[in-house]
């Protein structure tokens, strides 16, 4: 149980801190809007879907888990 603890308590803090910067206004310029995002407009309708964005976040979110397996 002592080892759930750990994981609970890196996530929190991993989570803070991607709260933290998220609200500081990083990546405003650049998050869901990379090149090969999805994003189509034609008279009062728009559709814009961050297909890049989405495989960057989950790519480096499995690389952080696999790197607290190791762990």
């Amino acid at each position: 149980m002592n080892d759930l603890g750990k994981v609970l308590v890196v996530a929190g803090l991993a989570l803070a801190a991607a709260g933290a910067l998220l609200w500081s206004g990083f990546g405003r310029g650049w998050l869901g809007r990379l090149p090969g995002d999805i994003h189509y407009s034609r008279g009062n309708a728009s559709f814009h879907f961050p297909i890049v964005t989405c495989l960057l976040l989950s790519v480096l979110v499995s690389v952080i888990l696999w790197l607290l397996r190791k762990f």
